[in-house]
């Protein structure tokens, strides 16, 4: 599968510290709703109540999951979207390990390293 293809699916669930304007995950969690995708923030170090803390937290399906945190958190991310049958992660750059890529594959979870980002202006959007 290709960052392209990952753009069919409308549910998505990103994963990084959304709330801080200057962060990448901001930047691809407003871009998504911009154009037109379901998005669902998640930063397990938030309190405050305007995002989740964590995947199961979520009550709607998730088609894919974008991780933009730290890899030493991101695994745990990765581990528990298995758990919850969500089996599809786009992988931004700074947040993949061999321990994250070593459990997609062992655990056919399908994943893209890339940027939503540039997946979406590929597609023109």
């Amino acid at each position: 599968m290709i960052g392209q293809e990952l753009l069919t699916y409308k549910n998505w669930a990103v994963v990084g510290d959304v709330l801080n304007p200057s962060k990448f995950a901001h930047k691809i969690k407003n871009r998504l709703t911009e154009t037109g995708y379901n998005v669902f923030l998640v930063n397990p170090r938030d309190e405050g109540g305007e995002v989740f803390t964590s995947l199961q937290d979520i009550h709607e399906k998730v088609d894919v999951i974008d991780l933009c945190i730290n890899p030493k958190i991101g695994v745990k991310i990765i581990k528990e979207a298995y758990t919850l049958g969500m089996n599809k992660v786009l992988i931004q750059p700074g947040a993949a390990s061999e321990e994250i890529l070593s459990f997609c594959k062992e655990k056919n979870i399908i994943y893209v390293e890339g940027c939503a980002l540039v997946e979406l202006s590929k597609k023109g959007i």
